[in-house]
This record gives C-alpha cells, structure tokens and sequence, in this order.
C-alpha cells in the first residue's frame, strides 16, 4: 500500500490517500478534510487504470455511489445514465487523485495529447455530469490540463507513477507523501 497526501491550495482541504494493487485491480480509500465537512470514499479500478466503482460518505450524511460496468454503462446511485457513455474516467472535484487516472490509463508519450470524456463529480453538490477534458504530456513530469468546455488549463507535476505533486492554485503534495 502506497499513501499520498494533499493540501489544497485555495481550500485548504487535506487528503489522505491509501492505494494498493489487490484482487486484479486498484483499490483506493481516502479521507478529504474540506474543513466543516469530512468525505470518505472508495474506488475500484482495473489494472489499467480504467474505473469501476466509486462509493462516497460525507460526515455531512451526503452519500453517491457510482459505478461503470464493463460495457461502458454508468449507474448514479443505482440509475443508469447514458449521457455519460463517452466517459471512461471519474474526475472528482475535490481530489488531486484522478488526474491519475487517465495519466496512468492513456500512458501518452511525450508530446503526445488525447481528448476524453470524465463522469464530473462536483463536490459541493455531488451532482454527476460528463466532461471534456484533454490531456497533453510535456515531458517525462508534466502534462497540460485543458477544459474542453470552458478556457480551464494548467500544467500538472505528476511523479514517476504519474501522482500529481503539484497542480497549481489547486493541489500541492504535502512533503514525505
């Protein structure tokens, strides 16, 4: 098991990530301190790196389980929803985490870019809508982030298992993580 940690920046929330291969997959458990209010969640992966199943509980009482099966359907809270067929990622507002995901899964080579589409989870509302996004490998380190839906873009610092150390004025990896 791995443990990464972040500080975000504007929020000052904190992140504690576990991360371990098990059971022909990733699994991952996290604890994200927003402050008045505490997020737990679970999320399985393949060993690609493509996701399948998300459980979250705020100390709030807030709950969302999302799930993709294996033929690209996804389920929010139970109900299928086909607006999000095109994602094949999970990107959480609220955790560095994700990024990891299509950095892992798409494996670009330098220069290299890929449009996706990501299941959005917003984390003031945990309300689930699919989102363009694209990445772009700079170098062996770094990737540009776009928004294909709005003028969002930064330069994310992943580490050699592409788990982002820095993404400015949002995350930043707390030292000894």
């Amino acid at each position: 098991m791995t443990t990464y940690r972040w500080r975000g920046v504007g929020s000052g929330s904190v992140e504690h990530l576990d991360v371990d291969l098990r059971d022909g997959g990733w699994r991952a458990r996290s604890l994200v301190d927003l402050g008045p209010e505490r997020l737990e969640y679970a999320m399985e992966l393949s060993e690609a790196w493509v996701f399948r199943a998300l459980r979250l509980h705020s100390s709030a009482g807030r709950e969302l389980d999302l799930a993709r099966d294996d033929d690209g359907v996804w389920r929010v809270d139970g109900v299928a929803r086909p607006d999000l067929g095109a994602a094949v990622d999970v990107d959480l507002s609220f955790s560095p985490f994700t990024n990891t995901l299509p950095v892992r899964r798409l494996d670009l080579a330098v220069g290299a870019a890929a449009d996706i589409v990501t299941a959005y989870v917003d984390g003031e509302t945990l309300t689930v809508s699919p989102d363009p996004q694209r990445y772009t490998r700079l170098d062996a380190g770094r990737y540009l982030y776009e928004s294909r839906d709005s003028d969002f873009r930064r330069e994310v610092t992943v580490d050699g298992d592409g788990f982002v150390v820095d993404y400015p004025e949002l995350f930043s990896r707390l030292p000894g993580a």
